[in-house]
């Protein structure tokens, strides 16, 4: 496959590369567009050197698959010409993840979506992917109604930016240098802070971070009705999104039966041995692709309800290995 990747000079096109090369992905030819600031820069990568090319419309003429790791406006300029081109194009950003006519996919629960695409597939946002892995399970055991969440979010789902910031913040506050701190990447500082913030707010309060779990949510997993309430936090750790879920069902669950179908579940890791402090936290789940479950119990404001926290890395699983996930969908 002739595979091209928008974007690829950034922290998730960088590692759709080494995904690409680590799933044993058939590329025949990697093309890397970036902008052209980045225009002939050479890339060492497993496929080989290769020289960053500048995006333009011309740049998809004999590809097969484009992976988008870029933002909203380049997604919607460039997705006409890959279509064009015969290419598929698997998209990052969230330009294309509502449009009826675009499939939004996790591989583990809806593939068979991927088979009505008419060029473009949408992958979706992190959080949602990671969360969503965790509670198919319980929603094949039964209907999901409800979900609430907050989300704890690695500061890495800004960009290569936020860490750095967060670092720096740090070593700024350690050297007595506090009040030369100038926030740029997040809207407060972020070093031993919390900022309930992640996207612009709505009339009624929610964040657009806040709302796409449900609007995204009701896509994916077929559920129109689906009411969610989340929060999202950003938090000053490196890498790997955790949420806190309450799921609230149509039927009233056995935990027993839960723990067993998380367990059994496709991209999902029974972790959940609180008596031994065994649970999902950044540091176990990162650089791999695999949402840890863990902290499961009965809700004790809802009869129906089941308790859980996940964990996933948001650059791997909620971004560039979903992204390849979904171009392995169109090569079988």
């Amino acid at each position: 496959m002739k595979v091209g990747i928008i974007g690829a000079t950034g922290a998730v096109g960088q590692e759709m590369v080494k995904i690409l090369a680590e799933r044993s992905f058939p590329v025949d030819e990697l093309r890397l567009l970036a902008s052209s600031r980045s225009a002939g820069k050479v890339v060492s990568t497993p496929f080989g050197d290769i020289t960053v090319q500048e995006t333009t419309s011309d740049s998809f003429e004999g590809l097969d698959i484009v992976l988008g790791a870029a933002d909203n406006d380049t997604a919607k300029r460039f997705a006409p010409d890959i279509v064009k081109a015969g290419a598929v194009f698997v998209d990052n950003s969230s330009a294309f993840r509502m449009d009826s006519e675009v499939p939004l996919i996790v591989p583990e629960i809806n593939a068979k979506d991927a088979s009505w695409h008419k060029g473009i597939i949408a992958n979706p946002n992190c959080s949602t992917i990671i969360t969503l892995v965790a509670i198919n399970a319980i929603n094949k055991l039964s209907k999901i109604e409800t979900l609430y969440a907050s989300t704890y979010q690695a500061t890495s789902g800004a960009g290569a930016a936020g860490p750095l910031e967060m670092y720096e913040q740090s070593r700024q506050i350690l050297e007595g240098r506090k009040d030369e701190i100038e926030p740029k990447v997040f809207q407060h500082q972020i070093a031993y802070n919390l900022i309930p913030q992640i996207g612009g707010f709505d009339e009624v309060g929610y964040s657009s971070e806040e709302m796409k779990l449900q609007n995204e949510g009701r896509k994916i997993m077929h559920l129109p009705d689906l009411k969610v309430s989340c929060t999202c936090v950003r938090v000053p750790v490196e890498r790997s999104h955790a949420i806190s879920a309450i799921v609230i069902t149509e039927d009233k669950l056995d935990l027993d039966d839960v723990r067993k179908a998380i367990a059994e579940a496709p991209g999902a890791k029974l972790y959940d041995d609180p008596a031994a402090s065994v649970y999902p936290m950044p540091l176990v789940t990162s650089d791999q692709d695999i949402v840890f479950v863990g902290r499961i119990r009965e809700d004790l404001a809802n009869e129906k309800g089941i308790n859980l926290w996940c964990c996933g890395d948001q650059v791997r699983k909620g971004a560039a290995t979903n992204a390849v996930q979904i171009a392995e969908l169109l090569i079988k």
